[in-house]
């Protein structure tokens, strides 16, 4: 008996040897599980198979006591999920395009419903030693909101954990994070600034979001995540379709290219200064600082200030003086500035 146990035992090793090194050439990660049959069933999701290389025994060994035969049990695992990230501003995409040139990343962005914009990175810092995805989205969705004045959220995720990164203005940043089989690792404290920053219904959303937080064995990082997003379509926000957390980086910037998302990339100050000019002269200020109506403006200050200027040297005052100067000059710095913007390429 007992050089019948050694056989088994060297049977049982060259078994897993051989399936180990068989798996070793699949595309997916895979665990190897070598004992008796008549120990039980295989695993739930296991495929129970024989020698999965040609070895020197047709079939697994087989002990005189006819319940020993050996399986091998080949059980798959998930893949882990590869880090990325979404940037969600409070804000219509000409708000968001100037202040996401000053981050200097690609970046993709893309309308994401009412009063919202969804940025898709196109690079991988965090690969490349910037620091954990979720400090890199923290630093990012801070220097948002400071430059658009609007809330932003980073949503995150790796392969052990997933969360967001709640920033508005130069208050203190909130967040909440999830392990990757979805055990709340964050505080109830947490949620309800989330809701009160966003102006989310402190009785149903708060609800909503008070669920996220309990345990829960059916709901992974993913499945927060997705709640989460689900919860902030109250407030107007409409992911692309395909444009989920979750995703791996390469598939998110293949989506938002698909939809039509407009490429940021840093190319400079003087680009940055120029989409910054951009945004105010498509905003509610715009015909005022460019146009007919600006140049009008500009001509009534210029014919204001000066005899408002000569007025005050001729009495020596110097309150007139500082006034018509003050006309002059923005009369002045209004007809440059429209007709430098007016030229190719300002």
């Amino acid at each position: 008996m007992a050089a019948a146990a050694a056989a088994v035992k060297r049977q049982t090793q060259h078994i897993a040897s051989l399936a180990r090194h068989d798996i070793s050439r699949l595309s997916k990660v895979k665990t190897v599980r070598v004992g008796p049959a008549g120990s039980g069933p295989p695993p739930p999701s296991c495929t129970r198979t024989a020698p999965l290389l040609p070895c020197t025994h047709k079939r697994p060994y087989k002990e005189k006591t006819p319940q020993r035969w050996l399986s091998v049990w080949i059980m798959p695992v998930a893949d882990a999920a590869a880090p990325g990230a979404l940037l969600l501003c409070r804000a219509e995409p000409p708000v968001v395009r100037p202040v996401a040139h000053l981050l200097r990343e690609r970046m993709l962005l893309a309308p994401a419903g009412d009063g919202w914009s969804v940025l898709v990175p196109a690079a991988k810092p965090w690969l490349t030693g910037a620091g954990p995805v979720d400090e890199v989205l923290a630093g990012w969705a801070g220097a948002l909101t400071v430059a658009a004045g609007r809330p932003v959220i980073a949503l995150w995720w790796d392969d052990t954990r997933a969360g967001y990164t709640l920033a508005s203005g130069f208050r203190r940043t909130v967040g909440y994070v999830w392990l990757s089989d979805g055990t709340p690792l964050g505080e109830g404290e947490a949620m309800r600034t989330f809701a009160a920053r966003l102006g989310l219904d402190p009785v149903h959303d708060m609800e909503a979001l008070d669920g996220l937080t309990r345990p829960d064995s059916a709901a992974d990082a993913r499945a927060r995540l997705l709640g989460l997003v689900a919860i902030l379509a109250r407030t107007g926000v409409v992911l692309p379709a395909g444009l989920g957390p979750g995703e791996p980086t390469d598939r998110l910037r293949s989506v938002a290219a698909a939809h039509g998302a407009e490429a940021i990339e840093w190319s400079g100050w003087r680009d940055a200064v120029r989409a910054e000019l951009d945004a105010v002269e498509e905003g509610p200020l715009g015909p005022w600082v460019r146009g007919p109506k600006a140049r009008l403006v500009g001509a009534v200050q210029l014919a204001a200030g000066l005899p408002l200027t000569a007025w005050g040297l001729v009495r020596r005052s110097g309150g007139w003086t500082t006034a018509g100067a003050v006309l002059l000059a923005h009369g002045a710095l209004g007809l440059a500035y429209d007709r430098m913007r007016a030229r190719p390429g300002a």
